[in-house]
């Protein structure tokens, strides 16, 4: 377990992201969601991160159901902020969202101090906690700089949440936030993994500067580095060709050293001192069994060596 910044809050290297238990693509029945929370259980996993956005507090309701079985002491989770659900008058889905659920609540963008606090409130009777250990401002914009932020702080301050940052998927702003206040944690999704490493340019050394924690979504960005095929997905659209030609070209060296791909996207990701722990987005008990498996495969050194002459990785790069 590691902990957050200064905050005391630990995670496991090997986090549960829990968009999938919210039917994120597709239909994840009840008793598949739980499977898949007990397999992370059962691999040590310990941390596991949601939203209300994940299948309009779907996710949540699921994750806080099957927690109740362990001790809260044992576990980490964390949840966002920014996107509170109003209930709704739909006779449709959330599929434009990304989510197989049927459309009971609308997204209100809301960085406001009171919308944080009833999000939260929210977020808490939907996981049956009374605390929370990691909140994040989910895609902050300027308003959450002036007022959702703050109002993250005093509720740090008076105990009702562990630790708080941001999530997002670029590296920019949450520089900014490293930068610019006293986050304990970041969530990077898909700016630092096998494809992308942008986030070296700025967010890793501010991190690592300042003592804050940085927790890596999307290693597979969206599934490429998983199972690179022309019908995988990058950052959740068509894989452009050059993308998929790159992904194969590594896929290739990682077969010449005895390993997978999928082990190699998560050790990548894991290797830099700033990380604190890597999310892996799973929806079943088999895909949390082989993310465990391929998270505890050892990488040889040879294999990152042969990246770097073949320009696959940069050569500054030290995993």
């Amino acid at each position: 377990m590691t902990s957050l910044g200064r905050s005391g809050v630990e995670v496991s290297p090997l986090g549960f992201g829990a968009a999938g238990i919210g039917n994120l693509y597709r239909h994840v029945g009840d008793e598949e969601a739980h499977e898949a929370v007990a397999a992370a259980w059962e691999r040590g996993i310990r941390y596991f991160d949601t939203a209300p956005h994940y299948g309009l507090g779907l996710s949540e309701r699921r994750l806080g159901a099957a927690l109740r079985e362990y001790d809260r002491a044992h576990y980490t989770v964390s949840t966002k902020v920014g996107r509170r659900l109003e209930p709704a008058d739909s006779t449709g889905d959330d599929l434009a969202n990304g989510f197989a659920v049927p459309a009971t609540h609308r997204h209100v963008w809301d960085f406001s101090a009171d919308g944080i606090r009833r999000s939260l409130e929210a977020s808490m009777d939907r996981l049956g906690l009374d605390h929370l250990d990691v909140v994040y401002l989910h895609d902050p914009d300027e308003q959450a700089f002036r007022e959702g932020y703050p109002a993250l702080e005093k509720l740090r301050s008076e105990g009702v949440v562990g630790a708080i940052g941001a999530g997002m998927n670029q590296s920019a702003m949450l520089t900014r936030f490293v930068r610019d206040t006293d986050v304990d944690v970041v969530l990077c999704a898909g700016r630092y993994t096998l494809l992308d490493q942008s986030a070296l340019a700025d967010l890793l050394p501010a991190a690592a500067e300042r003592d804050t924690s940085v927790v890596v979504g999307g290693a597979f960005n969206s599934g490429l580095l998983a199972h690179p095929t022309p019908a995988s997905t990058y950052d959740y659209a068509r894989t452009p060709q050059e993308m998929l030609d790159r992904a194969l070209r590594l896929q290739a060296v990682a077969g010449r050293h005895g390993v997978t791909l999928r082990a190699a996207a998560l050790a990548f990701c894991s290797a830099h001192p700033a990380v604190a722990s890597v999310l892996v987005g799973v929806d079943s008990a088999a895909e949390v069994r082989d993310c465990a498996e391929q998270f505890a495969i050892h990488v040889p050194a040879a294999f990152w060596r042969e990246l770097r002459e073949t320009g696959l990785l940069p050569t500054q790069e030290s995993s």
